[in-house]
């Protein structure tokens, strides 16, 4: 499939741990497959901070969603399905915030060209979507 068509992976996944080590496999494979292993490295980073959040904030299921958008965007995005807006991302370099906890989003904001979320309702089931945005 050439680099100039669009597509979409979505992978559901249980409120489990492992699911982030394969979330981020999955989407070594997809990327590799598609062309795009230049972009794998950040791209891991980012899933796996979206991913983990969505796994050990939330009780519920959650889904990975990866989508190509010519001429070169690639979308990072974890469903969950809790509805309150994710934590605010912690900003590097004051003493306080050298905790462990707190700075995924912070990675998403510093490595991705852009990122959001907004709330979703469907079928009666309420929750959010986290997405982040690199530049292929």
């Amino acid at each position: 499939m050439p680099e100039n068509d669009p597509w979409e992976y979505s992978l559901y996944i249980p409120n489990d741990l492992r699911a982030v080590t394969v979330s981020r496999r999955t989407l070594r494979l997809i990327l590799t497959m598609h062309g795009l292993i230049r972009l794998v490295d950040v791209a891991e980073l980012l899933a796996t901070e979206l991913v983990s959040n969505a796994v050990r904030h939330t009780k519920g299921p959650a889904a990975l969603r990866v989508r190509w958008s010519p001429p070169g965007t690639l979308r990072i995005g974890a469903w969950d399905a809790d509805p309150e807006p994710p934590e605010p991302p912690v900003v590097f370099g004051r003493a306080e915030d050298l905790d462990e906890e707190g700075r995924g989003l912070e990675l998403v904001r510093a490595c991705a060209d852009g990122w959001g979320w907004h709330p979703l309702a469907r079928h009666g089931n309420r929750g959010k979507y986290v997405w982040c945005e690199l530049a292929g």
